[in-house]
């Protein structure tokens, strides 16, 4: 059979990996298609690095298996990017800051190397905002700079894993991994209008579904994870199963799905989007799904003492990432004097000083289980299957270049700090630990993407993919932006 460059293009990761493994696809002819496609658009500044010999050595060895071997991997010559915080052997791993700009690591991060078993080819490292502390993935001019929008060159994609969302909607890949401390993978999903998992974290123990202890440039141990981005909700839980070792998702009918509208987040939305959220319930309602109001007093409060601890977690973290893994930088004070963006400069000093440290036990033992208790006793009194709102307040901004990062206004209101304005919906479950999923609702009339985030009990991740999977069959999946 043969493809077409737009076929290959229009490939979700679940229908590549069958192409390939029947026979009717050849990974190298696909891999590629997509090393052009990246080529092409460059300008987007998605990646920072690209693998083109190894990604186009790994896709001969695909094609060169039994047909038998080939369909035995689950992933099968997938094309994939890695954020490029995420520990890879023999490619960058920058965080998008001056300090690691060259900086190979020796080892793959677990879940890499889990996916690589499986048949995947990393295409190349994914651009992200510096140490991916931001929302924006606007950079000053580093080896890394800033990530454009697909949808609109001139708007954020959403950070700090902008560059893996970028690529997805850009259709350099149909998948790719990324990071998430309060918002990093479900902001810029939303904004391009592409589905991201935040796995279950628990309190950064046992409870972790993804364990990639010093494989990752850290913010906060007992909030940072990996999780997977992709087109297609369907894909994140291809990747997720891979990842964990579960079997199928559980089979939901939208009949009968219960789910929470927590008050204190759908409060003060962007008119355009609440348009979009808004009809998206509608359709959620007639096709059988229980949307039940929920109020979540304090919800909010809870959260900004609860995130707190990331500060004091990264004072700690950073240094121990630097000695595990030989960086060429051996302390956060020197990694911090070699920042290049404003945004992220301001947000080190604070790490150095390290204001919270007094607040870090009782935000642990006191305040993180109040609001881990505010969601467990949401969900139980209400049976919820899992809590549904925007998973941002407003869509894509105008990209800031000086400053990197700027203030908002929303419906014409006062101006309000542009990271704490697209953190305040995804944040409270990261405090929680518990996993948040974000797919497409649709577009503003601008032609601009909006998310709805689906929040879930701890532990009920494969059940939250697949409520997300019967969402998504229900309001679809957005066009492909016009490149």
């Amino acid at each position: 059979m043969t493809w077409t460059v737009d076929e290959q293009l229009a490939l979700t990761a679940s229908e590549a990996v069958v192409a390939i493994q029947t026979g009717r696809l050849k990974a190298t002819d696909y891999v590629a298609t997509l090393l052009a496609r990246a080529a092409a658009l460059a300008t987007l500044n998605a990646l920072t690095a690209l693998n083109m010999e190894g990604a186009l050595a790994d896709a001969q060895r695909i094609d060169a298996m039994t047909p038998e071997a080939r369909a035995a991997l689950p992933l099968a010559g997938l094309p994939i990017v890695v954020k490029d915080n995420i520990n890879t052997r023999g490619l960058l791993t920058s965080a998008a800051t001056p300090a690691l700009e060259n900086f190979v690591p020796r080892d793959n991060a677990p879940t890499v190397q889990r996916l690589l078993d499986a048949g995947a080819i990393v295409l190349g490292k994914a651009n992200m905002h510096e140490l991916a502390f931001g929302i924006t993935s606007t950079n000053l001019a580093t080896h890394a700079g800033t990530v454009r929008n697909p949808y609109d060159p001139g708007l954020i994609p959403g950070g700090s894993s902008g560059g893996t969302a970028a690529a997805i909607a850009a259709r350099i890949v149909p998948a790719g991994l990324g990071t998430d401390t309060g918002g990093s993978i479900r902001i810029p999903a939303a904004l391009t209008g592409t589905a991201g998992l935040r796995p279950s974290v628990g309190d950064g123990g046992a409870e972790r579904r993804y364990h990639d202890p010093n494989a990752v440039v850290p913010i906060s141990h007992t909030r940072d994870t990996v999780g997977p981005m992709a087109r297609s909700v369907a894909d994140l839980a291809l990747l997720d199963s891979v990842v964990t070792g579960t079997g199928p998702l559980p089979q939901v009918s939208l009949n009968g799905v219960r789910v929470g509208l927590p008050a204190p987040l759908w409060d003060d939305l962007e008119y355009a989007l609440e348009d979009v959220v808004r009809d998206a319930l509608t359709r959620l309602q007639a096709a059988g799904v229980t949307l039940v109001p929920v109020e979540m007093s304090g919800l909010l409060d809870l959260t900004a003492k609860v995130g707190s601890t990331a500060i004091h977690e990264a004072h700690e973290d950073v240094p121990a990432w630097l000695a595990a893994n030989h960086a060429p930088v051996r302390t956060i004070a020197e990694l911090a004097g070699r920042i290049a963006s404003p945004d992220v400069r301001s947000i080190y000093d604070a790490i150095l000083a390290d204001p919270y440290a007094s607040q870090y036990q009782t935000a642990l033992t006191v305040w993180r289980p109040q609001l881990q208790q505010l969601y467990a006793q949401t969900f139980a009194a209400n049976r919820l299957d899992a809590l549904l709102f925007p998973t941002t307040r407003l869509a894509a901004v105008p990209i800031d270049d000086l400053a990197c990062s700027s203030a908002v206004t929303i419906n014409g209101g006062a101006p309000i700090d542009e990271m704490s304005a697209f953190l305040r919906n995804t944040d409270p479950a990261s405090n929680a630990g518990i996993p948040g999923l974000s797919l497409p609702a649709g577009m503003t009339a601008e032609g601009l993407p909006v998310g709805l985030e689906l929040d879930g009990p701890l532990g009920s991740d494969r059940r939250l993919l697949a409520i997300g999977v019967a969402f998504e069959q229900l309001l679809g999946t957005l066009p492909a932006p016009t490149l």
